[in-house]
């Protein structure tokens, strides 16, 4: 079986055919709501549509769903058939023992297993995928059997919390200055440094951690949202993120001073360079870009040219695929509208992103020393900045709202009485909706963070580890010895 994605801009720009144009297969594919993204499957043999497949990717494609997340539906389900194929069955004749054969290989036995929050994704598809064969009939019931408390064989056999990774400040300023930035450990420049770009890496990271974005939210933001050649320089910004943000939750984002700054320094020195390579490359691409003519920064609104027509955008609203082909005309010729860029003159894409972390993980580690903050066993990923921005702003307005109060338990009792009082500015309903988070709930992993336990640690387990004190032999006899009179250890 063939895998295909629809595109509806590569199918205008190159589908040649006597019955219909790329112009007007494209405005098909609008007509029928069919999504750029939604899986397209033929067989191997005559390149006809395989069905139920096709029809249960065009469901998919109504929900509404990102390209890039239809994409990776249709390669699980395209995934699942082929092993079937190899167990001589199909994806219509699967039955429990085979979807267990499956979840050990994808978990246990393929060269790189994939862990319980992927394979908890990826059942949870497979089992959607199945419900809708029992919905339109095409299959009498599920292949896997319910079980007790609703699991069944597909389920993840470990439940996962949050994944919550934080930094210190000096394992930030060492992600930030060394990793990305290309210094030494000492602020001194690294003259053997390769990466490319220093002032992008460190206003990504100080962008991410000072406002809590998610990565799609912060690597998509557009120049007049930060207010970036229309408003003082170093200014405060805020806007909405809507369209970019999970679940298309709009939100209101603060942008302090400082991030700013960093974003201007780039701006100002690396950035013009980008766009001028590129101008010209741009320019060929014109008919496939959104063309900005007219920016209204009191509105947060874009109006230019796509794909022939005056298009008006709301910005808040504008997706990350529309954000990476919006340009304006600049200095020297068409530049993106996007923040940050790359050499082709556009918005890096996930995969640049993470390579940019990759490698400066491998600075960071190459470096390391004595001298260095404790790396942890992971590489640092983009998010842990979030993480990191929610940690220290929750416990900051913790700190705030209970004053220089040493006793724990005098704390937790203000806090608990500060709930039930003042819900308007509890640090936790504070720090839920800056991060977006769908449900207060999500924000509660975050509290077992915020104390600093190791202090505790030290005292309840003050003399019991190392051997600093006196050995078993010498407390065994000053016990023994003190227990004949009655009296306890010293």
């Amino acid at each position: 079986m063939q895998l295909f994605s629809v595109d509806k801009a590569l199918v205008e720009r190159y589908l040649q055919s006597e019955v219909l144009s790329g112009v007007e297969v494209a405005a098909l594919l609008e007509h029928r709501g069919i999504s750029d993204g939604t899986s397209i499957y033929l067989d191997d043999d005559t390149m006809l549509p395989v069905e139920p497949l096709n029809s249960w990717a065009r469901s998919q494609s109504y929900a509404d769903l990102d390209a890039s997340t239809l994409r990776e539906y249709g390669r699980i389900i395209a995934r699942l058939d082929r092993h079937q194929r190899t167990r001589g069955g199909d994806l219509l004749s699967a039955t429990e023992s085979d979807l267990v054969s499956y979840r050990r290989l994808r978990t246990r036995q393929q060269r790189k297993p994939i862990g319980p929050s992927a394979w908890g994704k990826e059942s949870g598809l497979i089992d959607r995928f199945y419900g809708f064969l029992v919905d339109h009939k095409h299959l009498e019931r599920r292949p896997v059997r319910v079980a007790a408390r609703g699991r069944n064989a597909l389920s993840p056999r470990v439940r996962l919390g949050m994944d919550i990774r934080h930094m210190t400040f000096e394992q930030y300023r060492y992600f930030r200055d060394v990793g990305l930035g290309g210094q030494l450990p000492d602020a001194s420049v690294n003259r053997s440094f390769r990466g490319w770009a220093p002032h992008r890496g460190r206003a990504g990271a100080d962008l991410a951690l000072g406002t809590g974005m998610r990565w799609r939210e912060w690597a998509t933001v557009l120049l007049p949202e930060l207010g970036v050649g229309a408003s003082a320089p170093g200014s405060a910004a805020e806007f909405t993120v809507q369209a970019c943000a999970k679940y298309g939750k709009a939100r209101t984002i603060y942008v302090p001073e400082d991030a700013i700054d960093s974003v201007e320094t780039y701006c100002l020195l690396e950035r013009p360079e980008m766009a001028r390579a590129a101008a010209k490359t741009l320019g060929r691409k014109h008919r496939d870009l959104f063309v900005v003519s007219r920016i209204d920064h009191d509105n947060g609104r874009v109006r230019g040219v796509l794909q022939g027509l005056e298009r008006e955008y709301a910005m808040s609203a504008m997706p990350a695929d529309l954000r990476r082909i919006t340009v304006i005309e600049g200095e020297f010729g068409l530049e993106a509208l996007t923040v940050f860029i790359c050499r082709g003159g556009l918005m890096p894409g996930a995969d640049s992103w993470k390579r940019y972390r990759h490698a400066a993980w491998r600075r960071m580690v190459d470096l390391a020393d004595e001298t260095t903050p404790r790396l942890p066993a992971k590489r640092w990923r983009w998010h842990d900045c979030r993480h990191t921005y929610a940690l220290q702003l929750l416990t900051y307005l913790e700190n705030l709202m209970d004053g220089e109060e040493p006793d724990h338990a005098a704390r937790r009792r203000r806090h608990r009485s500060y709930l039930t009082g003042h819900i308007r500015y509890n640090p936790l309903l504070i720090v839920s909706r800056r991060l977006g988070h769908s449900s207060p709930e999500t924000t509660y992993a975050y509290l077992e963070y915020t104390d600093d336990l190791i202090h505790e640690f030290e005292e309840a387990f003050r003399d019991w580890l190392g051997d600093s004190k006196a050995t078993y032999a010498q407390i065994a006899t000053h016990a023994l010895g003190t227990g004949r009179s009655g009296s306890g250890v010293a």
